[in-house]
């Protein structure tokens, strides 16, 4: 039982090789919170529908993306605020327009089990499993 923390050292366990396989699993608590507040991102459905409408179209306008996710501009705004202070999307000025992007590749996979099914995803899932 090497991977016990010394404070938890003297509690009982039953199958010690499988806490320390689990501890190992576990890993860096920063990372496991890094991960916690990703998917605390992804709980809210106005951020999520966000998050997809990025991932699947690219870049688009705050006005875009409320007429795509039935969201008013003003919360399309602040969810992309919370989203942009998070790392999660960037937004690229043009001109008077800002167009907002997926920008953490981490979470395209977890979008990717979000998406809808539709013929159009499996084409892209088809051919990425063919040239992946």
């Amino acid at each position: 039982m090497h991977l016990v923390p010394a404070d938890r050292a003297g509690h009982r366990t039953i199958d010690g090789h499988r806490v320390c396989e689990a501890i190992a699993a576990i890993g860096d608590t920063a990372h496991v919170r890094s991960w916690a507040e990703r998917f605390s991102l992804l709980a809210d459905p106005g951020r999520l529908a966000l998050l997809l409408a990025l991932h699947r179209t690219g870049p688009l306008a705050v006005t875009d993306l409320a007429v795509a996710t039935g969201m008013r501009d003003p919360a399309v705004s602040q969810a992309l605020r919370l989203l942009r202070t998070a790392g999660v999307v960037t937004g690229e000025k043009e001109g008077r327009v800002v167009r907002y992007r997926l920008v953490d590749a981490d979470l395209r996979p977890l979008l990717d089990a979000c998406a809808v099914d539709t013929p159009e995803h499996h084409e892209h899932s088809e051919h990425d499993a063919a040239t992946g």
